[in-house]
């Protein structure tokens, strides 16, 4: 029963936190982009990065490392961004692997103690030769019904913490490749189009002024 209670404990210790760390992490992807764009519309950049700066979560620091080397290729800044949400997946990812082993751990655990209890039966009624009273019996019989039991309730809802924390991973790596993409776009579409763009007068054409020439 002692390492069943510890992995209570740990699983509810590793949910709080993981609850807590992305409720801060999560924004609404859709109106921090919306406001991103304005200024890089207008090529703020500076007001641009610290908008990002200032904002907590994974999203917003993949988007401030694109915002550092807006002037970079397209391509480049595909590369900045990918790398930037794979630096940021494991802080995301982190402690869940902890709650799936308790998941399955204490199932297994409840299982030990089943066996133990059975075991402590069976010795009591070897030990009496076979005339074990119920009262003997169920001694051994409880210990190993309340280890099972507690396996049960302690993996149950330890199980639906890791889906549940498991699904708005997923999702907050989804808001991530959205904001990638789309800052991508709003750096390359914002660059203004460079080139020289050479115009001729009208008049003649320097062959039709070579043949004038040649006639004088």
């Amino acid at each position: 029963m002692w390492p069943i209670l510890a992995c209570s404990i740990i699983s509810i210790a590793i949910f709080a936190e993981r609850l807590f760390y992305l409720h801060r992490a999560t924004i609404h992807v859709g109106e921090f982009l919306k406001g991103l764009s304005n200024l890089i519309r207008r090529r703020n950049f500076a007001e641009a990065l610290h908008e990002s700066a200032g904002t907590p979560g994974p999203v917003a620091r993949v988007i401030h490392s694109a915002i550092i080397q807006h002037d970079a290729p397209r391509a480049e800044l595909r590369d900045i961004v990918q790398e930037a949400a794979q630096l940021e997946v494991p802080k995301l990812e982190r402690f869940l692997g902890v709650l799936a082993t308790i998941a399955f751990l204490a199932p297994l655990l409840g299982l030990l103690g089943t066996v133990a209890g059975m075991i402590d039966a069976f010795g009591t009624i070897a030990s009496s030769g076979g005339y074990a009273t119920v009262t003997e019996l169920s001694s051994g019989v409880y210990k190993s019904l309340l280890t099972t039991a507690a396996g049960l309730v302690v993996a149950t809802p330890t199980f639906v913490a890791y889906s549940y924390l498991s699904s708005r991973v997923s999702t907050m790596m989804h808001d991530m490749e959205r904001a990638g993409i789309e800052i991508v776009h709003m750096l390359t579409e914002s660059r203004p189009v460079s080139g020289i763009i050479s115009f001729q007068p009208p008049g003649e054409s320097p062959a039709h002024e070579r043949e004038a020439r040649q006639d004088l």
